[in-house]
């Protein structure tokens, strides 16, 4: 095998553990909010059962109320319209707010589009992870990642916004410099490829302390 074709075998390996560590994360911190939640509704179940047991049907209706409040808050789910978008932003989500980032998602998406999952999963992964790594260098109450998905004609629209230390980024031979270090920044190499093989369009823009990055593609 030459140098070249292990360099590259390597780097796939180490993307490919990175992705996995990745998801595993994600997957643990939504079952951790899970056995939290059941945890507290026994508890709650156990506040209603007193309260009936006693007659006492007011503070009943009230507690009823206030719990009813409290699954609204809860129910984080992004509900797109498509599955596989629905479990790659919500399982981003869950990992973003974990790690104390605000995340406001607004996402409106087709059942069917021409745009494969395969393809779907790695730019919105990309996108996702590199706003949280981002935000993780600024402090708790500056953190913020902005998520906008919709359809503009026949096209699908997605905006991702994030919250940045560095007040504008500047380019390099054209493209944003990663932060990441040697050896990274495969993941916007890839992004950019399925853009353009789809014959779609990408923009990023960095300014102000926020960094942005459009992408157009035909459905």
């Amino acid at each position: 095998m030459h140098l070249l074709d292990k360099i590259i075998d390597k780097r796939i390996a180490a993307y490919q553990s990175d992705l996995l560590a990745t998801h595993y994360a994600e997957v643990e911190n939504m079952y951790r909010q899970i056995r939290s939640w059941r945890h507290d509704y026994r508890n709650h179940i156990q506040v209603l059962g007193s309260y009936a047991r006693m007659g006492d049907m007011e503070s009943l209706k009230a507690y009823l109320k206030e719990l009813s409040a409290d699954l609204e808050a809860v129910d984080m789910a992004l509900k797109t319209g498509n599955k596989m978008t629905d479990v790659i932003l919500n399982s981003k989500i869950s990992l973003a707010r974990s790690r104390d980032i605000t995340v406001r998602a607004d996402a409106h998406v087709p059942v069917s589009l021409t745009t494969s999952e395969l393809d779907l999963c790695i730019i919105m992964g990309n996108l996702f992870d590199n706003a949280i790594e981002a935000c993780m260098e600024l402090p708790k109450e500056d953190r913020l990642i902005r998520v906008y998905m919709d359809m503009k004609n026949t096209q699908l629209y997605m905006s991702f916004t994030n919250t940045t230390a560095q007040r504008k980024q500047k380019k390099e031979a054209g493209r944003f410099r990663t932060t990441k270090g040697m050896g990274h920044g495969h993941g916007l190499v890839r992004v950019d490829t399925i853009v353009e093989r789809y014959q779609g369009y990408i923009s990023r823009n960095s300014e102000d302390g926020a960094f942005t990055t459009e992408i157009l593609l035909p459905q």
